[in-house]
């Protein structure tokens, strides 16, 4: 069974909307162990479309990688 892009790409945004409600923030690393979701950032920028405020916070690592944290304002 195949599934439209849509449906998946609308489960994902509403994912990660309830763990940015439910948990406050989410980086890429978190959405990819928990929901699978490699394109964290593009669904933030569905949701921002949609009229969610969410931030974005550049963070670095022990090791100065830096990576994106996103939360609701």
């Amino acid at each position: 069974m195949k599934l439209k892009a849509e449906s998946i790409t609308g489960t994902q945004n509403s994912q990660v909307l309830s763990h940015l409600q439910e948990r406050g923030s989410i980086t890429p690393l978190e959405a990819l162990i928990v929901y699978r979701i490699f394109r964290l950032a593009a669904r933030v920028y569905d949701l921002r479309v949609k009229g969610w405020n969410i931030e974005t916070r550049i963070k670095r690592d022990r090791t100065g990688k830096t990576y994106a944290q996103y939360r609701l304002k």
